[in-house]
């Protein structure tokens, strides 16, 4: 068979083998967490972009919750103010709250912009958008003398989402671009983890997937190798014995509570892929490590 032969035969069959999925996913929920390489690199910046409109072209409705934490301490490090964490938390005074939400309106433009330059109706939003997302001060447990909560200052966690503007927007094929930022009950701003507001919003929704896309190829076990498919029950053990561990516990944790909260799967994938995106949710093999309910 000659070569261009070939490579048109190669086509049709990765198209005739996302028809099913495209057919059990038409005019489903697909929350996914933008972030990573994915988010900073130029190829694959506008390789995501082209990938979220085509699952909306196709019959699937993808909404996009996104980052922003190493350009937020990039930004605060060109100016001078110090980053501090306390238990993988940013502390967030009015200064840096500035700072969040100057970054994550920038970011929130540009996402919205390569997705409609490759023929989509993004619009961008953050959770002060109509109130949507509600939120209230996170205070951490003080591990040191189990004393007093510790305050971090404006980082809040979810208190519930509206799916109604999601929905609308959904509803009249616009694709919702979210950055997290929740809104006190006196209308004060909190900077939230977007793991945590993109697996809530998930849940809020009855989404079919929650995808979760990351610098690492997925869940590793304590060899690195690969784990491709995991139950609730197999990822707390995993947990339990310290397989899972640092940056990777909430984002892990957020997939597992969707799963557990009516979320059909999540997936945590490998952002440095090219079209990772398409990758896990149109083919048999995916590329990154799939969760679901026990």
């Amino acid at each position: 068979m000659p070569l261009e032969a070939a490579s048109a035969a190669l086509k049709a069959q990765i198209l005739a083998e996302a028809l099913p999925y495209i057919q059990r996913f038409h005019d489903k929920a697909i929350v996914v967490k933008y972030g990573g390489n994915a988010m900073t690199e130029a190829t694959l910046k506008s390789g995501f972009a082209r990938d979220v409109v085509m699952l909306k072209l196709v019959g699937m409705n993808p909404i996009i919750v996104h980052g922003g934490g190493p350009q937020i301490g990039d930004l605060l490090k060109t100016m001078g103010i110090p980053s501090e964490f306390r238990q993988g938390m940013r502390v967030t005074d009015e200064k840096v709250m500035n700072v969040v939400e100057m970054v994550l309106g920038e970011l929130n433009q540009e996402i919205v912009g390569l997705i409609n330059q490759h023929g989509g109706r993004a619009v961008g939003l953050t959770g002060q958008d109509g109130a949507f997302i509600h939120a209230r001060k996170m205070l951490l447990k003080n591990d040191i003398d189990h004393g007093e909560p510790v305050d971090i200052g404006l980082v809040g966690e979810i208190e519930r989402i509206d799916p109604e503007l999601i929905q609308l927007l959904d509803s009249r094929d616009f694709v919702p671009v979210i950055a997290p930022i929740g809104v006190g009950r006196d209308g004060e701003a909190y900077n939230i983890n977007a793991d945590l507001v993109a697996g809530k919003l998930a849940e809020t929704l009855r989404a079919e997937k929650l995808v979760l896309m990351t610098n690492t190829p997925g869940v590793l076990d304590k060899s690195g190798a690969l784990l491709t498919g995991l139950t609730a029950s197999e990822i707390e053990r995993l947990f339990a014995d310290g397989t899972i561990h640092g940056g990777m516990l909430p984002k892990i944790g957020s997939a597992l509570d969707a799963v557990k909260n009516g979320v059909r799967s999540s997936h945590i994938i490998d952002g440095r892929v090219e079209h990772a995106l398409l990758l896990e949710v149109l083919t048999n093999e995916g590329v990154g490590t799939m969760i679901r309910a026990d």
